[in-house]
Order: C-alpha cells, then structure tokens, then sequence
C-alpha cells in the first residue's frame, strides 16, 4: 500500500476497533440490565410467595436445586444467591430513584453495596461512584472499607468560591477528608521525605486512592521564578477537571502558612505551566493532622483552589466520624450530583 492509502487504512481501523468496543461494552451493559432485571423478578416472586408463609431454608435449597438441574449452564442459582435476590429486592423495592441506578452496575458490585451499606444515601454514593469511575471489585471493597463516603463528605476546600460552578462538584469529589494510605508500609514516625518515597513506590495505587481520574506528571516538580528555583512535592494531572493538581505532603499538622505557599504554587503552575486549553490549577494540602476551625478561617480568603487533608498509614479511623456530617438534605444533594 502506498503510504497515502496505509494511512487512510490505519485510520479506518482505529475507527472500526473503537466502534466494536464500544458495540462490546453497550452488549455487556445490556447483559447486565438482564440479569439484575432477572434476579430482581426472582427477589419479587419469593417474597411474594413468602406473604403469609413460614419459609425455611429447605425450601430454598430445593429450589436453588431445581434450578441448577433445569439450567446446567447458568450460574448464580446458589440458594445463597436466591436469598440475596429476596434481600435486594426487598432493600430497593420501595426506593423509586435506585431502582433503575442498580441496574448499572453489575451483581456483585450490588451484593458488597447491600452487604456492607445500611444507609440508603451511602449504597446511592457508591453505587454512582462505581458507575462513574469504572471500580472493580476489590477497589469498590477498599473504597468502602477506608470510609471514602464520609471522607468525601467531609471534605475542607474552598472550592465554592474558587472553582467555576460547572466544574464545582467534580473537584469537591477529588479532595477527601481524609486519606488511608496503609499500602505505603510505613510507620507512624516517618519525614516527609520517607512518604514521598514511599508513595513514588507505589504511584499507581495512590492515583486509585486519590480517586482514579489523576495521572502522575512528576515528582519535586521544579519552578523557576524570578531566578529562584521552587519544588512542588507532587504534580498530578485530573482528567475529568482538565486541570494540574500540586500535592503539598507535611508529616505534622496543618499551620495556616502553608496556604500560602500553596497559593504561590498555583499561580506559577497557571501561569507558568498551565496549557490555554486547561483550567485553573488546584491544590491540595495532606497533613497528619488539622483544625477544622483552623482550616476554614484560612481557606476563608484564599482565592485560589485549595483542598486540605489529612492522611493516615495506618487503618484506623475516629469513632466520631459519622457525627460530623452534613444533613441528610446536603448529603442527598452532593450524591445525587454524581453522575
């Protein structure tokens, strides 16, 4: 082939492997409808028939049994799968706005939501979060284990005031309240250096943490301003905001002055660094401890994006946690923003 029509073929290629993909996932998404559509209809007729009947487990075992003879081929008929038919159905039945949600994401991502989640807020979190980022399994169980609801929450930014309202909700869901790096291997006493290294060890595992949608652009990233060189601990790239994210790491607890500098950071990256196409860049703060009070009165003024964490390397979490979130009227209108 001439290299005038290779590269013609080489683009209808691209073109026709995309549109498969794309063929393949909207098959799977369609496959999956059914199956929740089937389990759910299987919950439905069991407690229907359940109304006004004692129904032990032999009954079920018999007919977990019948099916697996009648359909050899088809999984998911185990009398312990029947029972969370029953439990799904029963949980989401009376909820009109999650019931067409569990539909979108598949079986087992539903029975560890189900299982694991008692508050229906909480389950409508995680469920649009695991559609909106693609989690598998065993992230979905990590993100629920290290409380990522409550943390996300929890959240000190001053992104109302600093980050336009369409891209808003999307950048509060990039800073968490708190952070749970126990992969690090890390004990309690470490320097800042330390935990640099650590998370540079293990950069792919920290991006899960920190939400999935960064990308790592580098390291004690080197400014230079007015001939004077200035290192941002870690630079990130969020896909979806478009935008750097500058990663400031303190081993101590969070001291006003480092706003600041964070300020200094974010006008140089927009300035200096930032693309025409991008959008503003936004900072994040992750210390071993912090003042809510102290927190708020410093973000107070800032007029640039600033987020402030903290991080722990350990998995241990404060009891009193799920006392200081928001009113169930301000936790339903951040999930239901998820999208």
């Amino acid at each position: 082939m001439t290299k005038i029509i290779q590269g013609d073929y080489q683009k209808l290629l691209i073109d026709i492997k995309e549109r498969i993909r794309s063929a393949q996932y909207e098959a799977l998404k369609k496959v999956n409808r059914e199956l929740i559509s089937l389990y759910w209809d299987i919950g439905a007729l069991i407690v229907e028939r359940q109304k006004g009947n004692t129904w032990g487990k032999g009954v079920v075992e018999q007919l977990s049994a019948d099916l697996q003879k009648s359909y050899p081929g088809m999984q998911g008929f185990s009398a312990r799968n029947i029972w969370y038919m029953r439990d799904f159905y029963l949980a989401y039945s009376k909820n009109e706005k999650l019931q067409p949600l569990v539909a979108e994401i598949a079986w087992t991502h539903n029975l560890i939501i189900l299982d694991r989640c008692k508050d229906n807020l909480e389950r409508e979190f995680y469920i649009r979060m695991t559609k909106k980022f693609g989690w598998t399994k065993n992230v979905l169980i990590h993100q629920v284990e290290n409380q990522s609801y409550e943390k996300t929450l929890l959240n000190k930014t001053n992104f109302n005031k600093t980050v336009p309202e369409k891209y808003r909700h999307q950048a509060k869901l990039a800073v968490k309240d708190e952070y749970t790096f126990d992969f690090l291997e890390l004990g309690e006493d470490h320097s800042e250096r330390e935990l640099e290294r650590a998370i540079l060890a293990k950069i792919e595992r920290f991006l899960k943490d920190m939400g999935g949608l960064f990308t790592f652009v580098g390291s004690q990233y080197r400014l230079e301003v007015d001939g004077e060189e200035f290192f941002i601990d870690l630079l990130l790239f969020h896909r979806k905001l478009k935008c750097l994210v500058a990663i400031e790491l303190k081993v101590g607890k969070f001291l006003p002055e480092y706003v600041g500098k964070m300020q200094f950071y974010l006008a140089a990256l927009d300035n200096l660094v930032r693309l025409e196409d991008e959008s503003p860049s936004i900072g994040i703060i992750l210390c071993k401890d912090k003042s809510k009070t102290i927190v708020e009165y410093t973000l107070r003024d800032s007029n640039k994006p600033i987020g402030i964490g903290t991080y722990r390397v350990l998995k241990t979490l404060p009891k009193e946690l799920k006392k200081e979130l928001p009113s169930a009227e301000q936790i339903r209108e951040l999930v239901g923003e998820i999208k």
